[in-house]
């Protein structure tokens, strides 16, 4: 191993330390409570080595948007890769991955729901932006196409298969989210899962024709 490709993995394992410790913050903090210096303390870094690596606490908090992000478009594009599925039987695929996603970090996709209605979009890199607009577009643009070939076929009913999509994206996010602030008044019942499947299920009615 060569000392620059040493130095990159050096540099990549010290940038996941990073946002493991991140997470852990703000998961106890919140977003608005924790700090960097939290964020390095709970590292055992300085504050300056952050800064070397996210430029601000809102670009840490995007950061770990990226892997659900990612891991979304992977299990979306799936989906839309089963070539011998109807546009039905990849819609309740689409909703099993959806369910699939949130249990992949459930803490990770709450704060992203968060950050796509916050002002903290407004304070990123252009480069973070960018590749968070890219994955999220990417992957509204695979749901879109399961809508589209249904709209197609005459099995769903004729609407725009972008508006079809986000309004899939929104009654998930939507559960997710009004779920998740339950949870704070009574920590003992957790209820998403079903709730998420009737919401889907009266979801995929709404779309057939």
């Amino acid at each position: 191993m060569g000392i620059q490709e040493r130095k990159e993995r050096e540099k990549e394992r010290r940038r996941q330390q990073i946002m493991v410790a991140a997470k852990r913050v703000f998961s106890d903090k919140g977003f608005n409570k924790a700090t960097m210096e939290d964020i390095a303390q709970e590292a055992e870094l300085s504050p300056g080595t952050l800064y070397l690596y996210f430029k601000n606490k809102e670009e840490l908090y995007a950061s770990l948007s990226l892997r659900i992000l990612q891991y979304l478009l992977i299990r979306v594009e799936h989906v839309n890769d089963e070539k011998d599925a109807n546009p039905e039987e990849k819609l309740k695929a689409l909703m099993d991955a959806m369910y699939d996603v949130y249990e992949f970090d459930p803490l990770i996709i709450i704060n992203m729901f968060h950050l796509q209605s916050s002002e903290t979009l407004k304070n990123l890199s252009p480069q973070l932006m960018s590749e968070i607009k890219e994955l999220s577009r990417k992957s509204l643009g695979s749901i879109a196409e399961i809508f589209q070939t249904g709209v197609d076929q005459g099995l769903f009913v004729d609407r725009h298969p972008v508006a079809m999509a986000d309004t899939f994206w929104a009654l998930f996010s939507g559960v997710v989210l009004w779920l998740t602030s339950k949870r704070l008044i009574n920590q003992e019942k957790d209820y998403l899962k079903q709730t998420l499947e009737l919401a889907f299920e009266i979801f995929g009615r709404g779309v057939k024709k």
